[in-house]
């Protein structure tokens, strides 16, 4: 991705101390542990709880852990690379999202702030850590991110390249525009009516409507001449790597389709690619799909 040169967001909020921790886009070593891929699969689940997932690290991990303030100063810029980088990508997203709010709903967008932390945090949802990957939090209208998850996509999802990590990004900024547009409500509303199953089918829909929605700002990023080649490719190896059915497989040997949240592999390639291919909210609607 051409972002070099590029104005960051205002939306930084960077509780990692020192407005950076010195990473690059390069390969580095030492990074955070991130825990079994089972608890990725649920950490990555935008609008839990992330508390509770920490406790099921029970120490796990090849890093330390250290604790980060629960506030930050948000509009001063990152010093590092990757966080500039990162910077960079919400203000693409918000470029983005203001313009299709006022040509397609005919609204103002309300931009996200994105919280940068190192090793553990708080949220409005509770705790979070390296561990619970990134994720969206409603209640505050933020977005949390180590920055050490670079590494762990690199690495241990075998998906490398800058625009792997604007996609996950460009998708948490997809449950911020569902939070906008009522759809997170609706979705706790009907959770203590569902069975566990069936919640997890809508899961699946609202995920999938995430990587449609990254796929749109992909769209409109491309239109800007701001991609290289491969960028897309880097974006659809990131959704295939994060897939359900690949995760269990490597996890246990076995998937187990009632259990699914996000979406197999071929589901996130398939919804972001109509993002992409779309440019527009409509095609979007995942809930009323009839095959995903």
């Amino acid at each position: 991705m051409r972002w070099q040169g590029r104005k960051g967001s205002g939306n930084i909020e960077d509780r990692r101390g020192g407005g950076g921790g010195g990473r690059s886009m390069g390969r580095t070593a030492g990074g955070l542990g991130i825990g079994t891929i089972v608890l990725i699969i649920l950490g990555l689940l935008f609008g839990f709880d992330p508390s509770g997932l920490i406790g099921l690290t029970g120490g796990e991990g090849g890093g330390t852990t250290t604790s980060a303030p629960t506030t930050g100063q948000t509009g001063t810029q990152p010093n590092d690379e990757l966080g500039q980088f990162v910077s960079v990508v919400l203000a693409e997203t918000e470029d983005t999202w203001n313009r299709v709010f006022q040509q397609q709903l005919g609204r103002n967008y309300q931009e996200p702030t994105l919280v940068l932390f190192s090793g553990q945090t708080r949220s409005a949802c509770g705790a979070a850590s390296s561990a619970s990957g990134p994720f969206y939090c409603p209640a505050d209208g933020k977005v949390y991110i180590d920055l050490s998850f670079y590494q762990q996509l690199r690495d241990r999802f075998q998906a490398p390249g800058d625009f792997a990590m604007a996609y996950v990004i460009a998708h948490e900024v997809g449950h911020h525009i569902q939070n906008l547009l009522g759809i997170t409500g609706e979705m706790q509303r009907q959770r203590s009516r569902l069975s566990q199953a069936k919640y997890n089918e809508l899961s699946v829909r609202l995920e999938l409507q995430a990587d449609y929605l990254a796929g749109v700002w992909a769209h409109h990023t491309q239109k800007k001449n701001l991609l290289d080649e491969g960028d897309i490719q880097e974006a659809l190896t990131a959704a295939a790597a994060i897939g359900d059915d690949r995760l269990q497989k490597q996890a246990q040997g076995y998937v187990v389709p009632e259990s699914f949240t996000h979406g197999t592999s071929e589901q996130r390639m398939r919804w972001f690619r109509k993002g992409y291919q779309s440019g527009t909210l409509d095609g979007g609607d995942t809930f009323s799909a009839r095959e995903l």
